[in-house]
């Protein structure tokens, strides 16, 4: 099929006709403004359209791998130490209880340990990041509980507030 044989819509074609006579009316100074205006138009809207964001996308994606790969690292850590845990045998009830008590004690007068079934509810009161840190990992490895509920504020002194941590014997809650 040829160019001559598609014809345009009556109004298409009456719009083509118009701008034919607008082009043919200018001075030939002002047709090649006219391109030039049309082609810088054409080349910024490329340039936005196109090749600014796959430049971008360039320049984003090593900073972008290397937080996957810090996070797929993470992520393969995490499940080697619960497929390590899963293989620790449990701890029993009395055991769990004393270790904590031991690691609370540790704390000193910035921390109070109160025990209700298969919870242990740790109050904190300005102890410093390492040895919340520190209660965390006795109480993670000597008593294999884990912590389900965190409330606390960071203040000049240290951390205050409240650490709930499930028995391992406990059921999930």
């Amino acid at each position: 099929m040829s160019a001559a044989g598609l014809s345009l819509p009556p109004a298409l074609a009456q719009q083509r006709e118009k701008a034919r006579e607008y082009w043919r009316t200018r001075a030939p100074r002002e047709r090649l403004a006219l391109l030039v205006m049309g082609g810088v138009l054409l080349f910024a809207l490329a340039w936005l359209l196109l090749v600014q964001p796959a430049l971008n996308t360039l320049r984003e994606t090593p900073a972008q791998l290397a937080r996957l790969e810090a996070q797929l690292q993470q992520t393969q850590n995490l499940a080697a130490e619960a497929q390590t845990l899963r293989g620790v045998a449990a701890v029993g009830s009395g055991q769990a209880t004393a270790a904590l008590r031991a690691a609370t004690e540790r704390l000193g007068d910035k921390g109070r340990l109160a025990l209700l079934g298969d919870r242990a509810t740790l109050t904190l009161n300005g102890a410093s990041p390492e040895a919340l840190r520190g209660w965390l990992v006795e109480a993670r490895s000597a008593a294999r509980v884990r912590p389900i509920e965190a409330q606390l504020t960071r203040a000049g002194n240290g951390y205050s507030g409240t650490l709930v941590v499930q028995l391992s014997g406990g059921a999930a809650p």
